[in-house]
């Protein structure tokens, strides 16, 4: 039986800004891995067949020099980059705007490289196996439901991606049974025994339990949400010609539009995985520590890329 291709898009347009360039972004594993490189690993694991970097231009020889150079005999690699530039016919991009358009925008970058199903990661995050075990299972057996396009989102147990030391950006789920009806970004921490959610949009904070899930934008795909992004980025720009300058065109903002507008199903799929991440800087001694087990435990080697 024919393996069928499926593509894993890594957002990585934003790591240079957040760690001051790549050549300073910190090593997690025992010999200098990134967290990429272990979501890359799972993908493989999974059954993904290609990978995907989208990155800015100026990142491109770093990002070579490093992870590239680690899992291109691993795995296919193509590298996309996201540029102000690319954007629908008849805008221009605003004088001072420096700032990449957002999530959804760099997903629209990498159309013409991506015909296969495929699915949609940031690249400073630890996902675990179980989540690209789950995404795969999806995009290999989803389909049109009811005439509308089938798309997938792995939610997250809220308590498996909290840091000890502060609130997280998360996006809660509100879900009408397995299908996502809305997202909701918040902050979200843990006080007093209580997970509590703060909408990032001034609305009420609430609780959140156990059997609530986020989003950790990893999302499953098929070539549809080109043209549906395209679209959408038209009336983005329609909408916002006044403030150019610093709106974001956000991936789960247009999901949600799409989902109300009954083009698409978005399935919730569940895991136990446990996100990793750095937060905050006091966060990279339990990611390393954590890393340091699961290498104990067999799930990755000490010399990950060893053939």
């Amino acid at each position: 039986m024919e393996k069928e291709n499926l593509t894993l898009l890594i957002m990585a347009a934003g790591m240079g800004s957040r760690f001051g360039g790549l050549k300073q972004i910190e090593p997690f594993g025992p010999k200098d891995e990134f967290l990429i490189d272990y979501s890359i690993y799972d993908a493989i694991q999974a059954g993904f067949t290609k990978v995907v970097f989208i990155i800015k231009e100026e990142n491109y020889q770093d990002f070579k020099d490093t992870v590239g150079k680690r899992v291109e005999s691993h795995i296919p690699v193509e590298y996309v980059f996201q540029k102000l530039e690319i954007i629908p016919d008849g805008f221009q991009v605003p004088k001072g705007r420096v700032k990449p358009w957002g999530t959804a925008h760099a997903i629209y970058c990498a159309k013409d490289v991506i015909h296969e199903k495929f699915a949609i990661i940031n690249a400073d995050d630890f996902y675990g196996r179980d989540a690209f075990v789950k995404i795969v299972q999806f995009l290999k057996e989803s389909k049109k439901v009811d005439g509308k396009d089938s798309y997938g989102l792995v939610g997250y147990l809220v308590r498996n991606t909290l840091t000890e030391n502060g609130s997280v950006k998360r996006g809660v789920c509100q879900r009408n049974g397995e299908y996502l009806d809305t997202i909701i970004e918040c902050n979200v921490i843990r006080e007093n025994g209580k997970m509590i959610a703060s909408p990032l949009d001034g609305r009420d904070s609430f609780e959140v339990t156990d059997s609530d899930s986020v989003s950790m934008n990893m999302f499953g795909f098929d070539p549809s949400l080109f043209s549906y992004i395209e679209e959408k980025m038209k009336s983005f720009f329609e909408q916002n010609r006044d403030h150019l300058d610093d709106c974001e065109f956000l991936i789960p903002d247009v999901l949600t539009d799409l989902i109300h507008e009954e083009k698409i199903t978005l399935n919730v799929l569940s895991t136990d995985a446990k996100w990793m991440g750095v937060t905050y800087k006091e966060d990279k001694a339990s990611v390393v520590s954590r890393l340091n087990h699961l290498i104990e435990e067999g799930v990755y080697k000490e010399d990950l890329w060893e053939n």
